[in-house]
């Protein structure tokens, strides 16, 4: 009886605030944002699920997991809206690209306070990747609201693993708000294997894996995939579900989840060409098709040309300034599903090999290096695309190699599916 009261309260000060607010930064009466928040057909993140979770933050001190893509109706920054109805936010953390999600990426982000709500901003992507015992003391909940994009090589997850395990060793309880996956309709790639794990990439899966940031934290927890020292069955976690959202949805993002996806088309494309962040190639950054554009100024001069340039999110991009030669493959989203086709794309990879004058210098690292020691083998997961790719086998022989991994992750995955397929 107490907790529905709690609910009933909750609701009705969330509504009282959505009549009161006619302010710059909603820019719409209650009228008109009431049947937006609750279309019966519009895909809804967690964070707008409101009667499920605002109990639980009720006299709470919440620290949240945050950063530009943490936002309600597709504009209201999530942090603005719960601040609005009484929600007591004591810290914000934030991940790679900082924030408001302008720093480059794999730029180290320092502390901060947030100028617009006056918010102690600790970044977990500098000189720590962890809360520390300091941070966490004044806090007695965990709330974590990221959009991710589905791709193993894409951090957030990552930053969610060691946020999981953070929760653990301080005895919070973590809230994940769930958000739709945009690549969450396929699942494909090399699994990662074991010696290959680093920060873009800590878990034996593909490169898609097709689930939501809400069923990926199930699976870290419900497989005990946590560090030794963090048994899943001592977190404290909660989902939060989306509303209308199903594995055959086509989701786009409102805001860009970091400074190089700037559109629908590079999120489709990211999984199949980030691969280039691996070789000598330009992978796009410092244009405006990143991921989408890919090229070296030593390939044929016949071939589309491109230079990058130094701009927000990319200020020292690969070939900064100079004449490259190579691949435009954008075009509007709908056109780039129909090529993508559910499927990894490993097709201009091969040819950019193929044609790349000097084959010894195509993928970075050291001569000398231990397979371990290449970035390509970090995104790929394992040494044996590299390989692949020097071979020139076929798209089609590469993809058989992977069917056995593929196999195992999905029946692992399926138990831990909160949406119909």
């Amino acid at each position: 009886m107490k907790q529905r009261l709690l609910t009933c309260l909750w609701a009705l000060i969330l509504l009282t605030s959505a009549c009161a607010q006619k302010s710059t930064s909603h820019n719409k009466s209650a009228k008109d944002a009431e049947p937006v928040f609750n279309s019966k057909n519009r895909i809804q993140p967690g964070a707008e699920n409101f009667k499920v979770y605002l109990p639980l933050l009720s006299g709470k001190r919440v620290a949240l997991f945050a950063n530009q893509t943490t936002v309600v109706n597709d504009s209201i920054h999530l942090v603005d809206e719960l601040r609005n109805i009484g929600v007591n936010i004591v810290k914000i953390f934030a991940p790679e690209h900082g924030f408001r999600g302008t720093a480059d990426a794999g730029e180290k982000v320092d502390n901060s306070v947030d100028k617009k709500t006056g918010i102690q901003v600790i970044s977990l992507y500098g000189k720590k990747r962890k809360p520390s015992e300091e941070d966490m003391k004044d806090v007695d909940i965990l709330l974590f609201d990221i959009q991710d994009i589905g791709v193993r090589f894409y951090t957030y997850i990552s930053s969610l693993e060691e946020f999981m395990e953070s929760a653990v060793q301080f005895n919070k309880p973590l809230v994940v708000l769930d958000r739709p996956n945009p690549n969450g309709f396929y699942i494909d790639g090399p699994v990662l294997e074991k010696p290959f794990r680093s920060f873009v990439g800590m878990q034996a899966v593909p490169i898609v894996y097709g689930m939501t940031i809400g069923e990926y934290a199930k699976m870290l927890a419900g497989e005990n995939w946590l560090g030794s020292e963090f048994p899943g069955n001592k977190l404290r976690l909660t989902v939060i579900p989306c509303i209308n959202y199903t594995h055959s949805s086509r989701y786009k993002l409102p805001v860009k989840p970091s400074p190089n996806l700037p559109d629908m088309a590079s999120i489709y494309w990211y999984p199949s060409t980030c691969l280039f962040e691996g070789t000598v190639l330009s992978e796009g950054r410092g244009t405006d098709k990143p991921f989408q554009v890919f090229g070296h100024p030593d390939l044929p001069k016949n071939l589309y040309s491109f230079t990058p340039v130094s701009r927000e999110g990319a200020k020292d991009p690969k070939h900064k300034d100079k004449l490259c030669f190579g691949w435009n493959i954008s075009g509007t989203p709908d056109k780039v599903l129909e090529t993508i086709n559910n499927q990894i794309h490993l097709e201009y990879l091969l040819e950019a090999y193929k044609l790349f004058p000097e084959k010894n210098k195509f993928f970075i690292g050291k001569e000398g290096a231990k397979p371990t020691e290449y970035f390509f083998n970090k995104l790929s997961g394992n040494a044996k695309l590299m390989e692949q790719v020097k071979q020139q086998l076929t798209m089609a022989e590469i993809r058989r190699s992977w069917e056995p991994g593929l196999k195992e992750f999905k029946i692992i995955r399926k138990k831990y599916l909160l949406y119909e397929e």
